[in-house]
């Protein structure tokens, strides 16, 4: 739902990737972005009405993107794609940051649009520290990208989970992600993604950017 810039990017490229493809928006003008080589069905309509949820296929879905440029109609739809339809993969753009994490601790699968893209930014910027990078539907449990300070390189990775008390998810080596195991050394240049209690973020953060000398 929604052919706007993101909208018809995704449509596009899910066309191209092989999948049936059906997009829904209020304005026909809209279908302009699609180009002259997509195939899928458009509808003019709103998203979160049934007929036209209908008339898009809505019943045969395995997966329904709300991403129009309004907050209310997205987790309308994303909401009446799931729970009347029951499409089994949705998800819904949020401008609101406080909007997107209460939906998310409902279970409304949500991309909080300003939250990521200052978080984008962010690790452009400021590239030490911790970024969460996802956060489970209760709100309690985070994956965070870490930068540990030089001293943690050439550390295995099992000791360095014993010194935060939390679990390394991967790492990030030479731009390929590494799933660690009892023998895996961290090395000069890798990202490390820990799974984390929301409580404990700042004290893993705290830990890993001093060195590991300074716990012993």
């Amino acid at each position: 739902m929604g052919c706007g810039r993101v909208g018809s990017s995704l449509a596009t490229e899910l066309e191209a990737a092989g999948h049936s493809v059906a997009i829904i928006d209020q304005s026909r003008e809209a279908f302009r972005r699609l180009g002259p080589d997509f195939k899928g069905r458009t509808v003019a309509g709103v998203g979160f009405d049934r007929d036209t949820l209908l008339e898009a296929g809505i019943e045969t879905a395995d997966a329904f993107a709300a991403v129009s440029n309004g907050d209310n109609s997205n987790i309308l739809a994303a909401r009446v794609a799931r729970e009347t339809y029951g499409v089994a993969n949705v998800v819904a753009r949020i401008y609101d940051p406080g909007r997107a994490e209460i939906y998310q601790r409902l279970g409304i699968p949500t991309v909080a649009t300003v939250i990521w893209a200052t978080d984008q930014i962010l690790r452009r910027l400021v590239p030490e520290g911790s970024r969460s990078e996802w956060r489970d539907a209760s709100g309690t449990i985070q994956l965070c990208e870490m930068h540990p300070h030089k001293d943690w390189f050439g550390r295995p990775i099992a000791e360095i989970e014993l010194a935060i008390a939390a679990r390394i998810a991967f790492v990030t080596r030479l731009a390929e992600g590494l799933i660690p195991d009892e023998h895996t050394v961290l090395q000069d240049g890798d990202l490390v993604h820990v799974t984390v209690r929301d409580e404990d973020v700042a004290t893993v953060e705290a830990i890993l950017a001093r060195s590991p000398e300074d716990h012993s």
